[in-house]
């Protein structure tokens, strides 16, 4: 199984932070490679809601990669799965209150099949580009 994690603390609180995760709308403001996302059913930031989203693939093509949130516990936990694409990992954003702000630590895990295990390494490297964007995050939500 490919898995990337990474973790960050995030000077707002929890509310907040969870509130900007679960508008998928938002993602273009702090993954690089969202190229363009829109709600495509359900209540934005509510399990069941699912983004269609355009994310820049290998060499610049554009590539599906939608996605339906699976566990929404506001301050807490927002977790999804990949629902177009060619990967389709699962994700969650677990956020933890402390006195300084609010921890989060995204994590994304794939299983890939037998016959794509040989990618593992590459996906893998992938994935770790995407969760190491909560750089990205923590500076677009303290900067307000």
């Amino acid at each position: 199984m490919a898995h990337a994690e990474n973790e960050v603390t995030i000077h707002s609180p929890a509310s907040e932070v969870y509130a900007f995760l679960a508008d998928g709308l938002n993602n273009p403001k702090w993954r690089s490679g969202v190229q363009s996302i829109s709600l495509k059913e359900g209540a934005s930031g509510e399990s069941g809601a699912v983004y269609s989203q355009t994310l820049t693939g290998p060499k610049g093509r554009p590539i599906q990669g939608d996605y339906r949130i699976t566990d929404a516990e506001p301050g807490r936990l927002l977790g999804f799965q990949v629902v177009a694409g060619p990967a389709r990992p699962s994700g969650t954003y677990a956020l933890a209150e402390q006195a300084d702000g609010t921890r989060v630590r995204f994590s994304l895990d794939l299983k890939l099949p037998v016959l794509m295990r040989v990618f593992d390494s590459l996906v893998t490297r992938t994935m770790e580009s995407e969760v190491a964007q909560l750089r990205n995050l923590k500076d677009v939500i303290e900067a307000g």
